[in-house]
């Protein structure tokens, strides 16, 4: 690790218009100059062995059935980044595909072929290049023009052509492709995004003269349109109109004519639904009898069943359904976690899932399916990660509660669900309260390396909250942060520290507040409610400024972001994200931060951390600072990811757990 001293003065934060001395910054490099650390001190060498197991846990999740459907490919690290892995027999070796310094994004099969598409970026940029990869010699083509921005990547059921997004026409707009991969020069625009948001196909028709294309406006507005390849013209053949929700399509239904989706149309969940694929149908639901969210769902080839699988209260339950009936019954016997990636094998003869449980992390199992629609058979395990050596068996579960909030329902305070995991022990237990981003995301049980590892080598007990706005509860509490509400949501963590001091076994003195993205946003809007209360923050990636974030985020993204947190060209919008900014109020912040940050982010620029972190030195906060010079929205890289969770266990265990009190400008 290189080390080296520099003065800070008024001219080296000269981008903030800042003229205060600052006192002495010191400033390490590690990881050969991509990591950047101001004011984080050495990592002692006892927290980096205590935490080695913890961080070389891996896992496995699936991407793709091989051409004969024997095999599968999956997604694990045995290096520095996720790269894509072949198994072809249950708990078989695990043969590496893919070599590259970046992880591998998705990643799709040639339908009657064997080739494979998938994207990568550069340094966490997400500007991300499709390249296609022939297994049998291992070549690989860059099929992009390697400086727009592409994904969701389709390809026709024959295995000709493929559909993509991609942002080559003029940077901003997300378009519709079409390409013969063989033939690179052949890419062509095909559905010219109209506006600001996000348009990317989903299936083609059989005939593949038509594709279904998704039109995502916001998280509670998404459209269906009917692309005519012939004509390149399309139609909106579902939701748009006032109220007319969110919208996801699965695939075309067997004659064409039909397709499913998943809609909330008409009520507070996303329920699977059948409708005909014209303009002005109305949606016929089928899982209404289910009130909780459906979600990846999957249609077989055969178009005679389809998986999905419901979100009950953060637990997956997997249905299999009968279209022609459309009845539909749980698969039994499987663990009780979170599922993800359901693909049917090329014959449809079975079903593979990525399963993740409290105390397993992700990996890859396949279901045999019977001759009948709902008939089904044994589960099996395909992979088994690696876990460092840890007993995870004795990991602490989770356990869901709810804490009344500022507002009330039906005349009763409403209640916000939230997660808790406590180590072994009476208590009272440091907290860490652990925000997570989105806005719209959810905190759900999955496997956490990182909460175990605080449990264990720090003693803490974490908190995850769904606070208003967390997806998952309907779409009514989904919007309860919108625009002007959205310090509502903040509210929320004070009435969760309010929570917390009617908990013996939780000390309300030392709660630290933990988040990124979003949840970065909430950490430090924290801070500035809840001084007072905390005793330290970790701020990862997060928003300071919304005004000069909307402004400074990229621009595929701008008009998307501005749909959930307010228009800044709005006069009377820009007062209000100008007012709630964290940047604007940084006097009423009292605590020591740890703030990490990438320097590539393309969602919120590594500005939105300078900016903060010069504020906070300039009243002489106490600020621990990372940059890491090749990550983007979040440390994806291990080498870089190690030592940012060896930082945070030393500034917990030095501002949250340790006896001195976490005094500003104190070390």
């Amino acid at each position: 690790m290189q080390i080296r001293a520099q003065k800070i003065l008024g001219a080296a934060a000269a981008v903030f218009a800042f003229t205060a001395t600052y006192a002495e910054v010191v400033t390490t490099t590690a990881n050969n100059g991509n990591l950047v650390m101001e004011d984080v001190p050495a990592i002692p060498a006892r927290i980096v062995e205590s935490l080695n197991r913890y961080q070389n846990v891996r896992s496995a999740a699936f991407q793709e059935w091989t051409e004969d459907g024997q095999g599968i490919y999956i997604s694990t690290r045995f290096g520095d980044v996720s790269q894509i892995h072949r198994v072809d027999m249950p708990g078989g070796a695990r043969t590496q595909i893919t070599f590259y310094d970046e992880p591998i994004g998705g990643l799709q099969r040639q339908p009657q072929g064997s080739k494979l598409t998938f994207t990568r970026d550069a340094g966490g940029s997400e500007f991300a290049q499709i390249f296609m990869l022939d297994p049998a010699d291992g070549t690989t083509t860059m099929l992009t023009d390697g400086s727009s921005r592409n994904g969701a990547v389709l390809w026709d059921r024959s295995g000709h052509r493929i559909a993509f997004q991609s942002t080559r026409r003029n940077g901003a707009s997300n378009d519709v492709w079409l390409m013969d991969p063989e033939d690179k020069d052949s890419a062509r625009v095909v559905l010219p995004s109209p506006d600001g948001t996000w348009w990317g196909p989903v299936e083609f028709s059989e005939s593949g003269s038509k594709v279904l294309v998704v039109n995502y406006v916001s998280v509670a507005d998404s459209r269906v349109h009917l692309l005519d390849l012939d004509t390149e013209t399309y139609e909106l053949i579902a939701g748009g109109e006032a109220g007319g929700g969110a919208n996801f399509p699965l695939g075309f239904a067997a004659d064409d004519n039909g397709f499913w989706l998943t809609t909330d149309r008409g009520g507070e969940f996303t329920q699977l639904a059948w409708q005909p694929a014209e303009p002005g149908s109305e949606a016929e639901i089928v899982t209404g009898d289910i009130p909780w969210n459906i979600g990846g769902a999957t249609i077989s080839h055969d178009r005679r069943r389809i998986a999905f699988s419901a979100n009950e209260n953060g637990l997956s339950r997997i249905y299999l359904m009968d279209t022609q009936t459309r009845q539909y019954r749980p698969i039994g016997d499987v663990p009780t976690g979170i599922a993800s990636g359901l693909t049917f094998s090329p014959d449809d003869t079975r079903l593979a899932v990525t399963l993740n449980t409290p105390k397993t992390p992700s990996d890859t199992y396949v279901i045999a399916l019977g001759p009948g629609p709902l008939d089904y058979g044994k589960l099996v395990r395909w992979t088994y990660s690696e876990v460092g050596g840890l007993d995870t068996a004795s990991f602490p579960t989770p356990e869901l509660v709810e804490f009344p909030t500022f507002d009330t329902v039906n005349g009763a305070p409403r209640q916000i669900p939230a997660w808790v995991y406590k180590p072994p022990g009476k208590g009272p237990f440091p907290v860490v309260v652990s925000i997570h981003g989105g806005p719209e995301g959810q905190a759900r049980p999955f496997f956490s390396s990182t909460y175990q590892m605080w449990l264990k080598t720090l003693g803490v007990a974490v908190v995850v909250p769904n606070v208003r706005g967390s997806a998952g509860y309907g779409k009514s509490y989904l919007a309860l942060d919108n625009g002007f509400k959205r310090e509502d949501s903040v509210k929320d963590i004070g009435a969760l520290l309010d929570w917390i001091t009617t908990q013996p076994d939780l000390d309300a003195s030392r709660v630290a507040v933990f988040g990124g993205s979003y949840g970065g946003y909430m950490v430090l809007a924290s801070s500035v409610h809840y001084s007072d209360k905390l005793r330290a923050t970790v701020d990862v990636v997060g928003i300071s400024n919304f005004v000069t974030f909307l402004e400074n985020t990229q621009d595929y993204r701008r008009d998307l972001r501005r749909v959930e947190y307010g228009d800044e060209r709005d006069p009377a919008m820009r007062a209000h994200l100008e007012n709630i900014s964290p940047l604007n109020n940084v006097d009423k912040i009292d605590l020591p931060m740890l703030v990490v940050q990438g320097e590539n982010d393309p969602r919120v620029p590594v500005t939105e951390a300078q900016q903060m972190v010069a504020a906070l030195r300039k009243q002489g906060q106490t600020v621990w600072y990372m940059n890491a010079m090749n990550e983007g929205h979040g440390y994806r890289k291990k080498e870089n990811r190690d030592i940012y969770q060896q930082a945070v266990v030393l500034f917990l265990q030095r501002y949250l757990v340790g006896d001195e009190p976490a005094v500003a400008g104190t070390q």
